[in-house]
């Protein structure tokens, strides 16, 4: 039977009303699944150190030098300093939260648009996140002293967001000491309840690029250099009268290293230019900045990368020449640049490896830009580090650095 005009409309109103009620469920099925994942709990990489690990937050002031990168005339100088160590504690000790209580904002922060409230589900929720820090737990007798490695976040990112690499180190006999910086950090809440955010002029991403560039980053990366020097005068005073007696005389500052992420990596390399009390430095993924590009680091460093294989361009070319000729300026014996196969940019932090949503990571699988487990990267990542640090800042060190069975994914690019 011939079907007439308004019938075939009719049917075809009834198929598009069925796809998009199937739409419709699937949509309302994938925020349920986002909303489910970001309130599951979830528990950080286990340190694979032999040492327990203590954290305590402390904020450190600077009166005599005024902040470069405040937005407020004459404001001073001013850290929030994480600081994770080995500790004395008993097997059964309970970790303090991700994210200490003292720094929950003591009043709730400005709303946040609805359409971000959704985007906000594709990380999973800090108080359902369990690390493996004891807070203020005493130091470990274990040693008279320990090394210190100073660590510096990427960009905007809270040092919080890389406790399973910090958490590792401690384990392995470090003092780890990250901060956070006012107006260059994404967002710090103080644990006197202030809450500072970063200013877009001290983003270094929207600098990259701009009119003025040049100037930019060399402003932002004079600042965030000078504060890691900053962060290394305040532990020698620790060292010499901590008021808690916790650190006192046992900061082995004779053996300092520094790592950081991304921007943080780039701000590594020019302070172990600059500081001559960083005795090794290890670049995370970070594209080299300043004038060490020209003049080279004079002691041991470690260039850890993601997997650039496929990456090309002008701009590629030039990140890897100048990680090349800071490499051809490194100490012959100690020098070293490795890559980690299916590893991206963004998840060498907890937030891009362990926190973000599957379907975060999956959007990245589908484009191959991650083919590899999170935990996995963090790990070969955690290796890395504590082995490299364990050659250059231990007597003892003997065990080669990046270098296991374990991590087949470490290789040195061709």
């Amino acid at each position: 039977m011939k079907m007439t005009l308004p019938s075939v409309g009719r049917r075809l109103s009834r198929i598009l009303g069925i796809v998009a009620g199937f739409g419709l469920i699937v949509i309302i099925c994938a925020i349920a699944a986002l909303w489910l994942e970001h309130r599951a709990s979830i528990t950080l990489p286990k340190p694979s150190g032999p040492f327990a690990v203590g954290r305590i937050v402390s904020d450190w002031r600077d009166a005599t030098t005024v902040d470069s990168l405040s937005p407020i005339a004459g404001t001073k100088r001013e850290l929030l300093a994480w600081i994770w160590y080995p500790a004395a504690t008993a097997s059964s000790a309970e970790a303090e939260p991700y994210n200490p209580t003292e720094l929950t904002p003591k009043q709730a922060l400005p709303s946040v648009p609805p359409p971000l409230r959704v985007w906000a589900w594709f990380t999973r929720d800090w108080s359902n996140v369990h690390g493996h820090s004891v807070g203020g737990a005493p130091l470990s007798p274990k040693q008279a002293s320990y090394p210190v490695v100073l660590f510096r976040a990427g960009a905007s990112a809270p040092v919080i967001n890389y406790s399973t690499l910090a958490e590792d180190l401690a384990s392995h006999g470090y003092v780890v000491v990250g901060f956070d910086a006012p107006y260059r950090t994404g967002r710090i809440v103080f644990p006197d309840g202030r809450v500072i955010g970063r200013t877009p002029a001290n983003n270094p991403e929207l600098a990259i690029g701009s009119a003025d560039s040049a100037k930019m980053i060399t402003r932002l990366l004079d600042a965030w250099t000078k504060d890691m020097s900053f962060a290394l005068d305040r532990l020698q005073q620790l060292n010499q009268a901590d008021p808690t007696g916790r650190l006192t005389r046992h900061l082995d500052l004779d053996h300092v290293g520094a790592y950081g992420h991304s921007f943080g990596g780039a701000v590594v390399a020019q302070f172990c230019h600059d500081d001559p009390r960083c005795k090794s430095g290890l670049d995370i993924d970070g594209a080299p900045l300043g004038n060490v590009i020209q003049s080279g680091v004079n002691r041991p460093f470690l260039f850890l990368l993601s997997d650039h294989s496929h990456d090309v361009g002008p701009e590629v070319d030039r990140i890897k020449a100048d990680i090349q000729s800071i490499y051809d300026h490194l100490p012959a014996n100690a020098r070293y640049r490795v890559e980690i196969r299916g590893a991206n940019h963004f998840t060498f932090s907890d937030d891009g490896a362990l926190l973000k949503s599957r379907v975060f990571r999956g959007v990245l699988r589908v484009f191959g830009k991650l083919s590899i487990d999170g935990r996995q990267q963090l790990g070969a990542t955690a290796f890395c580090v504590h082995t490299f640090f364990d050659r250059y800042l231990k007597a003892d060190g003997q065990e080669p650095v990046c270098t296991s069975n374990a991590f087949p994914e470490i290789q040195t690019p061709k």
